[in-house]
């Protein structure tokens, strides 16, 4: 199988799905999604059992991942994702939501990431504790469209949906620069030990090259977009696209964080295009076309996740690995925004559930896989994709499932 037949297999797949939970199974997207890439799954495995040459395991294998998942879709994804983050929304929950995003990240990185390395050790399974730091940070990010879609559900309070909205879009970007860059530094330490100067250089350059592309492209996105008439709508997405292409191209080059350049286009272009001091850059259909590119993607990697159950290892430890997981991940989660809020708590209010709602309501999505899968190859990928696949299948089933329950006892609970 070609690329293009794999491409056109992910995306005839997602629209199938779509169109099924739509209609029949009316479950939330990211739960319909879920069950029915599990079940090609099962149907892939039985009928390669019965009919060998009809695998399509084996056409899985055959294809690398690697590259399509990480300079276009994570990109694209995590373009997609700033662009539609307004601060002026944000209004006064703007440091709430950083500090929830920022440090939320990077405490539920260590807590994961520690408790992933003792746990490893203890049933029998070596992985350096950089990489699980690795794994620590890209499990962290939540599903902005499977957590807004959950809330849109239900009448919380403004101050809450802003939260949990605002900081669903802002970790995506934080856990991933941070995921990679890691991945950098463990990488760098297996030819010599590094210093704190080395390591700190890494992190500089990485993200700080990063950043400062995106400034610059983002930027000049922005400028031409001042320049075209809001109606010529193919030439305002083309711009945008290009940009994200060629600032992936160029911060790839020069060995920064491609993906800390398109959060940071996105977020220039989605706020200077909203500016209220010159008339609107970006006409309401670019916003349209990257929200549909965003879901469009999300689809595909539910699909991918059913697609992965063919190709990960099926051995014992590692399935235990990845269930003992799901628990270290949701603990890591709850103490990721228990230390945040009750932090700011002494300057501003936080409603009385507002930590069990972040946490239970934060379903991982897709953009786990895809990083994961989207890793160069190194001593312990397996596990990690394995741990990864589990905690994401059983995240969207279980508290997806459960969710609903919970936010109808939260809202009980404060109408009392």
């Amino acid at each position: 199988m070609s690329i293009f037949d794999i491409i056109a297999l992910l995306i005839l797949l997602a629209a199938l799905f779509i169109f099924t939970n739509e209609v029949f199974l009316k479950l939330p997207s990211s739960v319909g999604l879920m069950i029915m890439a599990l079940s090609l799954s099962v149907v892939s495995l039985i009928i390669g059992k019965i009919f060998p040459e009809w695998h399509l395991a084996e056409h899985v294998k055959e294809f690398n991942f690697e590259e399509i998942l990480y300079q276009l879709v994570l990109s694209f994804m995590l373009f997609a994702g700033a662009l539609n983050i307004d601060f002026t929304k944000l209004s006064k929950q703007g440091t709430a939501v950083l500090v929830l995003a920022v440090v939320g990240v990077l405490v539920s990185t260590a807590v994961i990431g520690t408790l992933v390395y003792f746990m490893l050790d203890w049933i029998g399974i070596h992985l350096d504790f950089l990489y699980c730091l690795v794994f620590g940070a890209l499990i962290s990010p939540t599903d902005p469209i499977a957590v807004t879609k959950t809330i849109q559900r239900f009448n919380l309070s403004k101050n809450l949906e802003v939260k949990i909205n605002g900081e669903s879009l802002f970790n995506d970007g934080v856990a991933v620069v941070l995921a990679l860059t890691l991945l950098d530094i463990a990488h760098a330490s297996e030819d010599h030990t590094l210093t704190i100067f080395e390591s700190f250089y890494i992190i500089v350059a990485d993200i700080g090259g990063g950043i400062f592309i995106g400034l610059f492209l983002g930027y000049i996105g922005y400028r031409l977009l001042l320049y075209i008439d809001n109606d010529v709508v193919e030439a305002e997405v083309l711009v945008t696209l290009a940009i994200v292409m060629v600032g992936s191209f160029l911060a790839d080059f020069v060995h920064v964080s491609s993906k800390q350049a398109a959060v940071v286009m996105g977020l220039v272009i989605g706020n200077e295009g909203r500016s209220q001091h010159v008339a609107s850059a970006a006409g309401d259909y670019v916003y349209k076309f990257w929200s549909l590119m965003e879901e469009t993607f999300s689809a595909m990697l539910f699909v991918l996740i059913g697609m992965e159950m063919l190709v990960i290892p099926w051995r014992l430890d590692y399935f235990a690995a990845g269930f003992l997981a799901v628990n270290i991940v949701l603990f890591g989660r709850w103490v990721s925004v228990f230390i945040p809020i009750k932090l700011m708590s002494f300057k501003e209010p936080f409603e009385k559930n507002t930590i069990s709602v972040l946490t239970w309501g934060a379903l991982r999505g897709g953009l786990p896989i895809a990083l994961s899968l989207s890793l160069s190859d190194f001593h312990g990928k397996d596990i990690i994709v394995t741990m990864t696949y589990i905690v994401v299948v059983c995240s969207v089933l279980y508290q997806g499932l459960s969710v609903t329950p919970l936010m109808k006892m939260s809202l009980s609970t404060k109408n009392k």
